[in-house]
């Protein structure tokens, strides 16, 4: 009987793995900021942040980083299903059962993050709507490229309208949640900080939400798996007028989109559009630049400590999760509402370093990330084998 097989190190594409390991880094930037402070889903940080040197760094963080990360590890999160699913066609396994139970998995893996160290989680939500996803693997290249852009066109466009009508009543801070947050978060109750983690998870997870985010994740597993399909990524080199293109109209629309809200004074109604329109052109641009760069010796060195990280993108997420609750919430260092954002871009740039060598020797050893392991093994449903001298 034909088993599933992981991918192996030879058939692993390096530019892929480094887009993965700059996606956690991203990620990072902008999770650091929600985690360590009150402001980013309540409001407020302006006031809260006055000098000019954090008004800065929130400005670069909102045209670089915000809506650029989880929109390009969404895009990989698209392709590398697809990738998956052709290794199973080729191995003669049934697709839709494997691939359901990988998800179900995942969902687990994000009920404990989400309700027992941070209520951002996204990987709750990435099982979910794969659900969703799973109904499209066998329409054909231009059913998803047609279904992803009219799915995230038409949210985009209804929701930035209703904005619009609404933009009155838009910005301003919710001072009861920042104040319950800072005092919550503060406790060296552990009870008390996951009932505080759980209030922040509701408030931002309602049902309307999720369609919403349902409306904007799907379509780029859609994109991400049309890119696999494509195997633009896969073979650079056949590929390079395309990719330079691409790259050109994505720059394009990241610029217009990211950062031309700023000639007009930022406007909050426009936040959507800004966020999911010019955060997918922003991904799409580094990933097209990441598989671009990754072609001549210089940029492969560049971008091989990114790779490292990549390759166990799920253990770091969680990794960075866990050394944040330590550093900000009462039952750690208590530095919740206390870091500045250029003091946390600091933050960011050491764990992130660390994780770069740690993963580079782990990865010299096993095979795996840890929980990438424990995934794969569940998944499969025989234990994997982890490390490097153990036979297949």
């Amino acid at each position: 009987m034909n088993t599933a097989e992981p991918l192996q190190k030879s058939e692993r594409m390096m530019w892929i793995d480094a887009a993965r390991g700059f996606a956690i880094l991203g990620i990072f930037v902008v999770n650091i900021g929600a985690f360590s402070a009150p402001y980013f889903l309540y409001g407020g940080e302006k006031d809260a942040w006055s000098q000019a040197i954090d008004q800065f760094t929130h400005v670069m963080i909102d045209i670089f980083f915000q809506a650029s990360f989880y929109t390009l590890f969404s895009l990989l999160f698209g392709f590398g299903l697809q990738i998956l699913k052709e290794r199973l066609i080729t191995k003669g396994i049934a697709v839709s059962p494997f691939l359901f139970r990988r998800l179900i998995i995942l969902m687990m893996f994000g009920m404990i993050h989400a309700f027992l160290i941070w209520h951002g989680d996204i990987l709750l939500s990435y099982g979910i709507i794969g659900l969703f996803f799973m109904a499209f693997i066998y329409r054909s290249d231009r059913a998803i490229l047609l279904w992803g852009t009219l799915i995230l066109g038409s949210s985009v466009f209804l929701y930035t309208v209703m904005l619009y009508n609404v933009r009155a009543f838009l910005g301003g801070a919710n001072t009861s949640g920042i104040h319950r947050a800072e005092t919550y978060y503060a406790s060296n109750d552990w009870f008390v900080i996951l009932d505080q983690n759980l209030n922040d998870w509701l408030y931002a997870n309602s049902i309307f939400s999720y369609v919403l985010l349902g409306t904007t994740l799907l379509p780029l597993f859609l994109i991400g798996m049309y890119l696999a399909r494509k195997r633009w990524l896969h073979n650079p080199s056949q590929h390079r007028k395309r990719l330079w293109a691409a790259w050109v109209v994505s720059l394009i629309v990241f610029i217009a989109l990211k950062m031309g809200p700023y000639l007009n004074g930022n406007p909050e109604w426009f936040s959507y559009t800004q966020d999911n329109v010019g955060g997918a052109a922003s991904a799409l641009f580094y990933l097209f630049s990441i598989t671009l760069s990754a072609q001549s010796i210089f940029g492969k060195k560049l971008l091989k400590p990114f790779s490292f990280v990549g390759r166990m993108s799920l253990s770091n997420y969680i990794l960075q999760s866990l050394i944040c609750f330590i550093l900000f919430y009462g039952v750690g260092f208590g530095l919740y509402g206390s870091v500045r954002p250029i003091e946390a871009m600091g933050i960011v740039a050491l764990v992130y370093t660390l994780q770069v060598f740690v993963s580079k020797w782990w990865l010299a050893k096993y095979r795996y990330g840890p929980l990438e392991w424990l995934w794969r093994s569940l998944t499969y449903k025989q234990k994997q084998p982890l490390r490097e001298t153990e036979n297949e």
